[in-house]
Parts: C-alpha cells; structure tokens; sequence
C-alpha cells in the first residue's frame, strides 16, 4: 500500500479531538535516503541517527509545533510518486489537549468558550 494512502487511514481511524500523532518511517532501499529525505523536507521530517528506523515525524491536528496533515500527506504522496516504498510505525497519539492561550483579563466565560471551541 502506498505511504500516504497509509497515513490517510491513520489518521481518519483516530479520534476527533486528536492533537498530536508521531509516526517513524523507514524506507526500503537505503540507497534512496538522500532522494527520500529531500521530499521529506517539506514536512520536517526528524532523521534517526544508528537506529533501525530513518526519521521521526511529528503531525498536528488543528494547533501545536509539528507538521500539518496536508503537509506530511504531500511529502509522501512525493515519495510515492518517485517510486520510494517504505512502511511506517505508529509511535504515539495525544488527544484532548486544548491550545493554551493569553486570557488575562477575559472573563471566564470566554476562556469556557475559547475551551470548547479548540477541543472540538
């Protein structure tokens, strides 16, 4: 199966209040790393150093420091179009964490609010 058929059935199979998923991917023919990598840029993808697996990626749902799911959708629909198999691990998935913003001065009303909103 295709790696970004694959990541697309990850992520519709998770949860709706997911926030973070984190996945290894290894490829099969080592001698395309380089080619592989430089697709994998677009989604800043976390190369392992003497480990059995070639990088860590780091998705976000809807908020957060890691790479949106159209962008690492793309960078493998690239490595499937260049003809780079590979399979993939899931690692680890969070969910019902809510965005932590400034809410000094705002009653709590707005911050209930702006709570709900983001869990959704």
């Amino acid at each position: 199966m295709a790696l970004a058929e694959t990541f697309q059935q990850i992520v519709d199979s998770l949860p709706d209040d997911w926030t973070d998923l984190e996945f290894d991917l290894r490829i099969e023919d080592e001698s395309r790393y380089r080619s592989a990598a430089v697709y994998l840029v677009t989604c800043n993808a976390q190369p392992y150093s003497r480990y059995d697996w070639h990088w860590r990626v780091l998705v976000a749902h809807r908020f957060g420091h890691a790479a949106a799911v159209p962008a690492v959708h793309a960078a493998l629909k690239l490595l499937d179009n260049a003809g780079i198999a590979g399979e993939m691990a899931v690692r680890e998935v969070r969910s019902g964490r809510v965005e932590v913003t400034q809410m000094w001065g705002r009653p709590e009303s707005a911050r209930q609010e702006f709570r709900r909103l983001r869990a959704q």
